[in-house]
């Protein structure tokens, strides 16, 4: 499969970040810039997908307003069929996130409302079972609310990949988990589903993730090792200290975006993965979510990005 058609559903919003130029002190005012651009985890990872050669059509909700026709100009910008449902007297979601200076995240505010409203009828609709019918493989996040990811879970005949977003939102994604051929998500949103705790071994998370039906996933750590298990076995990858770091929002998405093309193209879990931590190098790297993946970039990125290690 040389250009796999994915179909993704899910978060197409506004991202807001605010950098600040001064060490965090909490309730203090710190001074800083703010940015804005079109984000939202589905559509973060499917751009990545499509800058890796993958076809992408993207299923979202979002209002009538300004912040909606910014997120219709990037679908449209980057080649992706919108199958979008606008409703024009609700406001686009929009997630606000406050890093320090270090580029970590603070605190961050999602304003997801019409998602949980809308999202669950959409999945009901004829256009929705058509989608799927036309594409390869299906990536959603758990921005969906539950009842929408399982009707995703009943209708989705294709590999169905996902993300976890939250710890708070990765329990949306419980009923569909024996249907999913991967999850990606980080410690915090592992620990949730395995229930293990958050420092738990990689073997203690895989075992917890299996026993609830969940027979392929990716765990991230920042920039701690990444461990990720299928069939085959248990691996842990050490990504590399980016070169420099300008943003860590994205990373997840990028690594998301670029191991499932890697992924429908055939390639070992252990092989996609490393393309996956290189494309999230590159988002730390970048001021944008989503880096450009030009592919002189991509190749110097992976070739910094560790074999696999097995483990027991």
């Amino acid at each position: 499969m040389t250009s796999p058609k994915i179909l993704a559903i899910g978060g197409a919003h506004v991202d807001r970040r605010g950098r600040m130029t001064a060490p965090f002190v909490a309730g203090a005012s710190i001074p800083g810039s703010m940015s804005e651009e079109v984000g939202g985890g589905a559509f973060n990872a499917l751009r990545g997908a499509v800058r890796r050669g993958a076809t992408g059509a993207l299923m979202s909700v979002r209002g009538g307003d300004a912040a909606g026709d910014a997120v219709a100009s990037e679908i449209a910008a980057n080649g992706i069929e919108d199958l979008s449902a606008i409703f024009l007297d609700r406001a686009t979601p929009s997630y606000t996130a406050l890093l320090d200076r270090d580029g970590d995240v603070v605190a961050a505010l999602a304003d997801m409302s019409l998602y949980e409203l809308a999202f669950a009828k959409q999945l009901r609709r004829a256009k929705t079972r058509e989608a799927i019918a036309g594409t390869d493989a299906v990536l959603c996040d758990a921005n969906l609310p539950e009842a929408a990811l399982t009707r995703l879970g009943e209708i989705a005949d294709k590999p169905l990949f996902a993300i976890a977003i939250s710890p708070a939102k990765a329990v949306r994604l419980a009923p569909i988990l024996g249907k999913l051929s991967c999850l990606y998500m980080n410690r915090r949103e592992a620990a949730v589903l395995a229930d293990v705790a958050a420092d738990s071994t990689p073997d203690a998370f895989a075992r917890g993730l299996r026993a609830t039906g969940l027979m392929r996933g990716v765990v991230t750590a920042g920039g701690s090792s990444v461990f990720a298990y299928d069939a085959a076995g248990l691996i842990e990858i050490t990504p590399p200290a980016p070169r420099w770091i300008v943003d860590v929002t994205g990373a997840g998405d990028a690594l998301a975006g670029v191991t499932t093309v890697a992924l429908l193209r055939g390639l070992p879990l252990e092989r996609a993965l490393r393309e996956g931590i290189a494309a999230a190098v590159l988002a730390i790297e970048s001021a944008s979510a989503v880096p450009d993946l030009a592919q002189a970039d991509f190749d110097a990125a992976l070739a910094l990005v560790p074999q696999a290690r097995e483990m027991a």
